[in-house]
């Protein structure tokens, strides 16, 4: 009867640990758009700005590294750009598959600081959607982006990195589930 009680509670207690940390990852989210934390900046397509603050700059430099193992070299034509805050700005990157097979490409970007992530806005990237590269491919893609006129004035610089990401094999393993799922309608 002693251990009945004790089994329920310890029971209890794994379910309440397994749902408090199954609601970490939403709640993480959420306080990290409240506070502009961890620098995640917001992945959908901007409007553009209607209005530029000519008496303000802001130097935007960019940043890339591959994941451990990812094939691939990137980088921006430009490591810093002045910008004026609602003004329209293009910047080009140049990506290399370095391997000598087809690859697909994921870039994260973050901004720091992590404050300032919801100020940037960007209305073209290539971390909008996967690249695909045929072996030993290079290209060029194209960052279209403003700073929010919001942008805090004590912000004065900026840094959008990005993390490239070899995703061969997770897209790959998609393509092979439509094309079964198709055949097999």
């Amino acid at each position: 009867m002693e251990h009945s009680v004790l089994l329920k509670k310890l029971l209890l207690s794994a379910v309440a640990m397994f749902a408090f940390a199954f609601a970490l990852v939403p709640l993480y989210d959420v306080f990290c758009d409240v506070t502009g934390l961890n620098g995640k900046p917001n992945m959908e397509v901007a409007t553009q700005s209607q209005q530029i603050v000519n008496s303000r700059t802001v130097d935007v430099s960019f940043t890339t590294h591959a994941q451990q193992s990812a094939p691939f070299a990137v980088k921006a034509q430009q490591y810093m750009v002045q910008v004026k805050p609602g003004e329209m700005t293009e910047v080009t990157f140049s990506a290399q598959n370095l391997s000598k097979s087809a690859r697909v490409m994921q870039a994260v970007p973050s901004v720091s600081p992590g404050r300032a992530a919801k100020y940037l806005h960007k209305m073209a990237c290539f971390c909008f959607d996967k690249q695909a590269f045929a072996a030993s491919e290079q290209l060029e893609f194209k960052l279209l982006f403003y700073v929010d006129t919001e942008l805090p004035v004590d912000v004065k610089e900026l840094t959008l990195s990005y993390t490239v990401f070899d995703i061969s094999d997770s897209a790959q393993a998609n393509i092979h589930t439509v094309t079964a799922s198709a055949v097999a309608s």
